[in-house]
This record gives structure tokens, C-alpha cells and sequence, in this order.
């Protein structure tokens, strides 16, 4: 395969982070843009050079050059998009969370293993260099989570995305911004979850959702983690994520990582050499397309986050 080709649905905030991120990467080519709103689809693909433009993702599965195809949809369309593309034979990548349901993930999973596709998942924080630099300490037995306490913020009250501009559907804390630290947590511990808590606030008159959570988790080799997730905080605005273990205690935020010392300082910690970019979301992007160049599978496949929706549904039946 010399240049992959690819389509990206959904154009919009997250959308365009992608569109970013694969004009750094070699030998990719975005060639179809999908989106609902067809004018504004056609002004962001004049601006990134992208030839086809449709709002309909069976237009684009229906272009035989297609290889895979990047879904930066609304949460409730991801399963039934990445069963789609997968039957139409592309490799898929579907943003966080793979689905709104552990039925819908298992889906995904097992036409993935029928087909044998590059089916990967959105779970940035695996990639981000601050997670990974963490990371990389575990595995050279440097360090080892005791506790792990995070809180994910924002400020939601009416259904906005990270532009500013209206969503034409509903976030949710709990399949969607929880599920990068119930994943995490996982991931860094090398453990899995064996006890999962949850409880939320009241439910929004309007947005029919909870607007705060909270949830504590428990892996089998005895690391916890507690997270506290609100759509209600002004501010600051974002995930913010502390490690605290047996050698040292970490302080992340997106791409910057912190060591915290006795004093109760920060000591920043150069995090620029973890990985070829600071950009979690190329770094994702760069995994997914190198997995199908390589025939393997990729980080943060659709099989190895399974069971960070497994505990999604958990959690779910404290909640009803």
C-alpha cells in the first residue's frame, strides 16, 4: 500500500483536530469528507484540499480507493458507523467512546475478529506523551500506582461542543468522559477493574443527563482510582490527573506532566522527547495508520478496550 486513503465523518471540532493531525503524517491522504451540514462541509474540504463531500457515509464506503475511514460522529452512531465501514471492508477508527452501550462494543468487537480489520478506538490518553512518559516508567519497573485521582470538568449547562457551537446530540459523562480514565487506569496499572462504584447528581430538566459523577474504581492488583467528572464547573476547564505511587506522585493535564514534590511544588518534566509528537491526536492518528501498513494490531484496538465499556455497563446498572 503505498498511499492510504482515507474519509473522515464528522466535521466538526474533533473533526478538524484529526484533519490537523494528518496533514504532519506521510503517505495519507484525506480523499472523502462527511458531514450533515453539506455548505459547511464543503468550506472545511475547499480548506484542506479534500475532493469528495457528502452527508452520507455510504457515499463514502461506496469509493473503491477507500481504506479506512476516521468517525468523528455523534456517540449514539459510532457501533452501527464502525459495523458499516467494517462491512464495506475498510479499517475504521472511531473516536471515544466506541459505543453508547456494552451490547453496541460487542458488536464492533466480534465483526471486527470476523474480518480481521484494523479496528481501533479513540482512546487518546494512551497517547498522550504526559501518559506515556508514565507509562514507560511502569514498564521499566520505575514506578507503580497506589492511587490514582482525577477530575474531568467542564462547563455544559446547554449542548455545545469544544467550539462553542451547537451539537446536534447529547454528551455524556459517563460513556464518554469517563471512559478515558476507566480505560487509563487499566492501561497504566496493567491490571484489571475488579470493583466499580458510581453515583450522580440530579438530571438536567432540559438535557435529560446527569451533570455530576462520581465514580470509584479498584484493580486487581489493589490500585484505586477516584474520579470526579461535572458539566456544572466554571472552570478550570478539562481532565486533570494525579499519580500518586511508590516512587514518585505525577500531575497530568493533556500533554504537560508535573512531578509534585514534598514542598508542595510542581516540577515541570520534559515530556517533548517521550514520542515524534506533542499531539496526542496525531500520535493516535500515526498508530492507527501504521497498523494497517504493518498488519497488526493497534493500540487501543477495539479488543483491548472491551472491558473499559464492560465496566461502562457496570457502572450503568448502579445508575438506573
Amino acid at each position: 500500500m503505498s498511499t492510504i486513503k482515507v474519509a473522515l465523518a464528522g466535521a466538526g471540532a474533533f473533526g478538524i483536530k484529526h484533519l490537523d493531525a494528518i496533514k504532519l503524517i506521510d503517505g495519507v491522504e484525506v480523499i472523502s469528507l462527511i458531514s450533515r451540514d453539506l455548505d459547511k462541509t464543503k468550506e472545511t474540504a475547499a480548506k484542506y484540499g479534500i475532493g469528495h463531500v457528502t452527508t452520507d457515509l455510504a457515499d463514502s464506503l461506496a469509493l473503491k480507493e477507500l481504506d479506512a475511514v476516521i468517525l468523528c460522529t455523534p456517540t449514539q452512531m459510532h457501533a452501527d458507523q464502525s459495523i458499516a465501514c467494517m462491512k464495506a471492508g475498510k479499517h475504521v477508527q472511531v473516536e471515544i467512546p466506541l459505543a453508547d452501550s456494552l451490547k453496541g462494543a460487542e458488536d464492533v468487537v466480534a465483526l471486527q475478529k470476523q474480518t480481521g480489520l484494523v479496528a481501533m478506538c479513540g482512546h487518546t490518553r494512551r497517547f498522550n506523551p504526559s501518559h506515556q512518559y508514565v507509562h514507560n516508567k511502569i514498564k521499566a519497573g520505575e514506578f507503580n500506582i497506589q492511587q490514582m485521582d482525577v477530575q474531568t470538568y467542564f462547563f455544559r449547562r446547554t449542548n455545545m461542543n469544544a467550539l462553542g457551537q451547537a451539537r446536534s446530540w447529547t454528551d455524556h459523562l459517563l460513556w464518554h468522559h469517563a471512559a478515558h480514565t476507566v480505560d487509563l487506569f487499566a492501561y497504566q496499572t496493567g491490571s484489571p477493574i475488579v470493583k466499580a462504584n458510581a453515583i450522580q447528581g440530579p438530571i438536567h430538566p432540559t438535557l435529560g443527563i446527569a451533570m455530576d459523577m462520581s465514580i470509584q474504581l479498584k484493580a486487581a492488583n489493589g490500585a484505586i482510582c477516584t474520579l470526579s467528572l461535572s458539566f456544572n464547573n466554571d472552570g478550570p476547564l478539562g481532565t486533570f490527573f494525579r499519580y500518586i505511587g511508590d516512587t514518585a506522585t505525577y500531575i497530568a493535564r493533556y500533554d504537560d506532566l508535573a512531578q509534585s514534590t514534598k514542598e508542595g511544588k510542581e516540577e515541570k518534566i520534559d515530556v517533548s522527547k517521550v514520542a515524534v509528537s506533542m499531539n496526542g491526536i496525531e500520535l493516535q492518528d500515526r498508530e492507527f495508520f501504521a497498523a494497517i501498513r504493518e498488519g497488526r494490531e493497534p493500540n487501543s484496538s477495539v479488543t483491548r478496550v472491551l472491558p473499559c465499556y464492560q465496566v461502562l455497563h457496570q457502572l450503568e446498572q448502579q445508575l438506573i
